[in-house]
């Protein structure tokens, strides 16, 4: 009972801390000193007085969102006499493992910047940027020659690294369930089986209505979709973060998803942060980055040959570019496995006080990486909110999939669940693509990495979103991932090569996210 009061006592310091250095706080100290103003405040009373005003105002509601949101975000407290490394990855060999990937990510980086003899920065030239400036609209009708340029690394690359990973203390007499696993990622982290799936995704259960499947042509809306929505319109008129986060489990209507996303993410639009926004973007102007030609590269290899996606090319330049020059997303690394790299002035290398974090924001990007902005586009048309969504949406999920870590929704332990889910529940499957060399997580690592951004029609990926954002949680990637092979697992027993699963597994286009979830959790699995 102490060590839980104990430990609520830290969470709420922590979070008084943050909330203190933030904007809200200042708007709550300026209202206070307003409200004394008004009649209705005594001074016999005053602290219950400026309460009953914040609950009226609704300045009570945005805190208590504020404050949601710092839960959802921010790990709970460790033992006060744990070092603070444990904060971002509890495990030693996890640290260390991601230590040497991150090595391995600077010499290609370096090795470029060397080969190409290209300077990590430069101050543009004042002609460079005005140019840069009147096409800021129009970045896509830009063909800058990349050939030379190439990906520092690809999701593959990363698979191999996840592969070789090995806890020391299981080197020798490794305990018999683990020995049992068949899979190629071989370290002992505890994942959920089906029925604590089910308990946790209670509300994709087969008797509560599901937008993404209660909505399609065949049912009646009166049935349930009219009445969804009309509670989404009551939870917006609320304003109530985590009502929005319980109510977007059962999917978001397309008309309030842009909104019911902000609400849960605590996004509201101030004058502050448009005016973040354009110093970001005059960075961008001023300065030029080798990261910035990786980003070309990565949306000219991606989202630019996507049939959904090419459209919104000049939208994934401005918020990238701009995401790579903030430095409010170093905050994110209090609680990730993974270090911002480290660059210093020439000639005064090893110097601390002679570093600068490049690139700003801490986050080389990868081949990839533009499809997690890609399918905000269609939600936010205004680029600084799209910026905004995007930033809380990786420093929140998306940084998990690109760094080893023990997390239950790092890449590590979903690639784990993936494999546990395919052996128990369909071994027959599983052992059949093992024997013939194609190991189901080789096909599906791809589709987790970029939470299925560029597999799934965007429809059905927003649909699949919601649910992310609704249970605070990746999980639920592994587990369609699985579900996508229970799908076609007939057409599978009849592979004999890696190649010909890759080709039955090649378009997920027309798959249908929530009866898929549906039945593998609840229908056909015991």
């Amino acid at each position: 009972m102490l060590q839980e009061e104990s430990d609520l006592s830290l969470i709420i310091a922590q979070i008084v801390q943050k909330l203190k250095g933030s904007n809200l706080y200042a708007q709550l100290e300026r209202q206070a000193w307003a409200s004394l103003q008004r009649p209705e405040i005594k001074l016999e009373s005053l602290k219950e007085d400026i309460k009953e005003f914040f609950k009226i105002s609704g300045w009570e509601k945005k805190l208590q969102n504020a404050v949601y949101s710092e839960l959802s975000v921010y790990p709970l407290p460790n033992h006060p006499a744990a070092p603070p490394e444990h904060l971002k990855e509890p495990l030693v060999y996890m640290r260390k493992a991601q230590g040497s990937w991150e090595k391995r990510i600077l010499k290609s980086l370096n090795s470029m910047c060397t080969e190409l003899s290209i300077p990590l920065a430069r101050k543009r030239p004042v002609v460079e940027q005005k140019e840069l400036l009147n096409k800021w609209n129009e970045m896509g009708t830009d063909e800058p020659d990349l050939s030379l340029f190439r990906p520092v690394y690809a999701p593959k690359d990363f698979l191999e690294v996840l592969i070789n990973l090995r806890n020391p203390n299981y080197e020798n007499g490794d305990s018999l369930s683990f020995r049992t696993h068949l899979g190629l990622i071989q370290v002992p982290l505890k994942v959920k089986d089906i029925p604590e799936l089910k308990e946790c995704f209670i509300e994709l259960g087969l008797n509560t209505g599901q937008l993404g499947i209660d909505d399609s042509t065949q049912v009646p809306p009166e049935l349930f979709e009219n009445e969804h929505v009309r509670i989404g319109q009551k939870v917006l008129a609320e304003q109530d973060s985590a009502a929005a986060q319980q109510y977007v489990r059962q999917g978001s209507p397309t008309a309030l998803r842009a909104e019911l996303w902000a609400l849960i993410l605590n996004i509201s639009s101030q004058p502050e942060d448009v005016l973040y926004y354009e110093q970001l973007k005059t960075n961008v102007i001023q300065h030029d980055l080798l990261v910035d030609s990786l980003i070309y590269k990565d949306v000219k290899l991606t989202a630019s040959n996507d049939d959904y996606y090419f459209v919104f090319e000049d939208y994934l330049y401005q918020v990238l570019l701009c995401f790579s020059r903030d430095t409010s997303v170093l905050s994110h690394f209090a609680y990730n496995s993974a270090s911002p790299p480290k660059s210093y002035i020439r000639g005064k290398l090893g110097l601390e006080d002679y570093a600068v974090f490049y690139p700003p924001n801490g986050v080389i990007p990868f081949h990839g990486f533009s499809m997690y902005v890609a399918p905000l586009c269609f939600l936010y048309h205004e680029p600084y909110k799209l910026y905004q969504i995007f930033r809380e949406m990786y420093v929140r999920f998306f940084f998990r999939l690109h760094s080893i870590s023990s997390h239950p929704s790092g890449i590590v332990s979903l690639c784990l669940l993936f494999e546990t889910l395919l052996q128990t529940y369909l071994p027959q499957l599983f052992y059949h693509l093992r024997e013939i060399g194609a190991q189901p997580l080789r096909i599906s690592f791809k589709w987790m990495v970029r939470a299925f951004s560029g597999y799934l029609a965007t429809d059905q990926l927003l649909l699949l979103w919601d649910r992310i954002l609704g249970y605070n949680s990746l999980e639920i990637l592994a587990v369609l991932a699985a579900a996508v092979f229970a799908f076609r697992a007939v057409n599978l027993m009849e592979v004999t090569s890696l190649a010909a699963a890759e080709a039955v597994l090649a378009d997920l286009s027309t798959l249908k996210v929530m009866p898929l979830l549906q039945i593998f959790l609840f229908a056909t699995v015991t």
